[in-house]
């Protein structure tokens, strides 16, 4: 019995036989890993023509996924995919039902109270797509107008605060998901869809006729872009942490933005075509998971 005291702390220093926290435990006694991925998240997370999940983010994940693998001492990983939305992906994360949500979820202060994130894979903000005809330039264009937005998004809460604050009297309307957003422009439905511009410019890319659209307008909000994780394990998250560290400095992140950005990309082949931003370059410069926001 006294031996097996005596040894105690040396067995919680050996790689792998520590308690591990309830992701990693989870993982470990079912040998899968479950992603959460997004519907119609272009370039980040979407299904391409075979209702497949693929994007730059599920890219990442996957990279993630065989990074914990390796902590583990997995030969191999079972990875399982399960589709979320914008208004049920922070509970499928806080309530265990995936590991990890590969999308294109905003890292802010009210979502950290359920949540944690890792570092930021993209920095955008809110913009507005309108048909290409349209004469609205800005926010304030859309006075006396239809404007829509995704339900549970940071783009819907920041315009419909700043519609309260301008007393612009826009008809604000929140749409189930990005594809019905972009749907409802390009039936004349909405006069504009706010969001995420990257995900405005992806949306438009993949339509029959990206001509027919245009984004618009300053940013409204700026939108650290990150993988979204438990806040239940510490030790999983250093393991994704580390790993998407050493994907930025290796620079293998930034051939996987190569990839999704400047390339054409599924299911119609056409390229976003947007060079990485200042932002995000800077960002990365000094990769970390807190973001000032």
């Amino acid at each position: 019995m006294h031996r097996l005291l005596a040894l105690a702390p040396l067995l919680c220093l050996m790689p792998g036989l520590a308690a591990a926290g309830p992701v990693l435990e989870r993982i470990r006694s079912s040998g899968t890993l479950t992603i959460a991925h997004r519907e119609s998240s272009q370039p980040f997370s979407y299904l391409d023509a075979d209702k497949r999940p693929v994007g730059y983010a599920l890219d990442l994940c996957e990279r993630l996924a065989d990074a914990v693998r390796r902590k583990l001492a997995l030969k191999s990983l079972n990875l399982q995919y399960t589709l979320v939305t914008p208004a049920d992906r922070i509970a499928t994360i806080a309530e265990g039902r995936a590991d990890l949500e590969c999308g294109s979820t905003t890292n802010n202060a009210e979502r950290r109270q359920q949540v944690a994130f890792t570092v930021p894979h993209y920095i955008t903000g809110t913009r507005y797509l309108v048909r290409a005809e349209s004469d609205i330039a800005d926010l304030a264009g859309f006075a006396n107008r239809k404007l829509v937005s995704t339900k549970g998004t940071t783009p819907l809460k920041a315009v419909t605060a700043a519609n309260s604050d301008r007393l612009l009297k826009i008809a604000i309307a929140e749409v189930p998901d990005h594809a019905k957003g972009i749907e409802m422009v390009e039936k004349r439905e909405a006069d504009g869809f706010a969001m995420d511009d990257v995900l405005l410019y992806g949306l438009a890319a993949g339509r029959p006729d990206p001509a027919a659209f245009k984004v618009v307008g300053k940013f409204l909000t700026i939108e650290p872009l990150a993988i979204m994780l438990s806040k239940d394990d510490a030790e999983f998250k250093k393991v994704v942490d580390d790993e998407m560290k050493r994907l930025i400095l290796s620079r293998e992140a930034h051939a996987l933005y190569e990839r999704w950005f400047m390339k054409p990309i599924p299911p119609r082949n056409v390229a976003i075509n947007l060079p990485m931003s200042y932002f995000l370059k800077d960002f990365w410069k000094y990769p970390t998971d807190h973001v000032p926001f």
